[in-house]
């Protein structure tokens, strides 16, 4: 089999600070931008690599979600725990430098993790856990 990732979805709550956060901190490409107001489904992705996308897309928004759903949802995202993106980078100090002078909340700075990786720790600007992972 040949399979790859092409995209895969991760939750916002503000569209614009969303955009701001992937586009101009972490330096992604704006692919498409639908929707409208907070019904927005906005795709990213690095530079240079055109077949992986992340799709950014309004919280609990899946026909069928129910409004204790939502409810928990919500909350989940602003504990952090509804959703992780893991990224790479090849040089994590300047990279987290770029991200600490942002407005993300830094979770943990670069740390050598006791299973031998090097790495950061943030949230997006909805709670989303995002972890940065330092190429060897």
């Amino acid at each position: 089999m040949d399979i790859t990732i092409h995209a895969s979805f991760l939750p916002h709550d503000e569209p614009e600070a969303a955009l701001e956060f992937y586009r101009d901190v972490l330096g992604f490409e704006v692919r498409a931008d639908v929707g409208k107001g907070k019904m927005r489904w906005i795709t990213v992705g690095p530079p240079g690599q055109p077949a992986t996308s992340i799709v950014l897309t309004p919280a609990g928004v899946t026909p069928g979600t129910t409004e204790e759903e939502r409810r928990v949802i919500a909350e989940m995202m602003a504990k952090g725990t509804y959703a992780t993106l893991l990224l790479a980078t090849k040089d994590l100090d300047g990279t987290f430098e770029k991200v600490q002078s942002s407005k993300a909340e830094i979770i943990q700075e670069p740390t050598d993790q006791p299973y031998g990786v090097r790495d950061c720790a943030l949230r997006d600007p909805a709670g989303n856990m995002v972890r940065i992972q330092e190429v060897r």
